[in-house]
């Protein structure tokens, strides 16, 4: 059930507004005794609820008298106060964020050979996301699967909005297609490529008619593989994320050639 406690008032100045709005203008004294409040507390309480704007004292009388503001109005005001809380934990938080990005960066990573593996849609999506995200110099993308059971409208979206992400930082992105893939593609997507990264400086996309396999080299050190499903080719089954040197510059050795034989890719305005 709710309560006043949970837009930030404590138990005793949630039964002092409550009591107030039954008893209408009263005086300390009575006011404990109604809200069952202690007499050593009910002026702190007070004062704590008057700060708040939740009531509004009448000094020229004697005994001060108290009394509550309307619902509504208490009610905006304790909205917005949580309001302005949040906002600034938020920022003390991107602060927080900001300074360990800084001093985890710093670190140098322990190298050597690693590898993950995500399955299903969601966990595959998620770390194709994040390997672009850690992306510093370079992207290599090959697509030749048509759909791999993604959601092509979602994830193209969500995948090009990363890649701009990776564009604006300065890194190098090279997208190599299938043919078959271009015609699946949703108008969405081909929007955001035409409005936001056909002519960007580093982003350049090529059309082969045949492309084999999907895969992404990252920093030409990590690999990130799509496996289908071996018992329906066309869903998706999950992605392999390799960190090795040695394989990615082997991947991107067989890339190469396919790429120069491509055309680039054109969308109509």
């Amino acid at each position: 059930m709710a309560s006043l406690r949970d837009l930030g008032l404590s138990e005793y100045e949630a039964r002092s507004y409550k009591s107030l709005l039954r008893t209408g203008p009263t005086t300390a004294k009575e006011l404990s005794r109604t809200s069952e409040v202690p007499m050593g507390r009910i002026y702190d309480v007070l004062s704590s609820l008057e700060q708040h704007s939740l009531v509004r004292s009448q000094a020229a009388s004697r005994p001060k008298k108290y009394v509550a503001v309307e619902p509504e109005a208490a009610l905006d005001r304790l909205l917005e106060n949580k309001r302005r809380e949040l906002t600034e934990r938020a920022e003390q938080y991107e602060e927080v964020v900001d300074e360990l990005a800084d001093e985890l960066e710093a670190t140098e990573p322990v190298s050597g050979k690693f590898w993950t593996a995500a399955v299903g849609n969601d966990e595959t999506i998620d770390l194709l996301v994040e390997r672009i995200a850690a992306a510093e110099d370079e992207i290599v993308m090959i697509a030749g699967a048509p759909g791999s059971g993604f959601d092509l409208a979602a994830v193209g979206d969500e995948v090009t909005e990363c890649l701009e992400s990776a564009l604006d930082r300065g890194v190098e992105v090279s997208l190599l297609m299938a043919r078959t893939l271009v015609d699946e593609l949703p108008e969405s997507v081909g929007e955001r490529y035409v409005d936001r990264l056909v002519d960007h400086p580093r982003f350049e996309v090529r059309v082969a008619e045949t492309v084999n396999g999907t895969f992404n080299v990252i920093d030409g050190a990590e690999v990130c593989i799509e496996v289908p499903n071996p018992l329906d080719p066309d869903q998706l089954f999950a992605m392999i994320d390799l960190k090795d040197p040695e394989f990615a510059t082997n991947v991107q050795d067989v890339f190469a050639p396919q790429w120069d034989k491509a055309t680039p890719l054109s969308f109509g305005r």
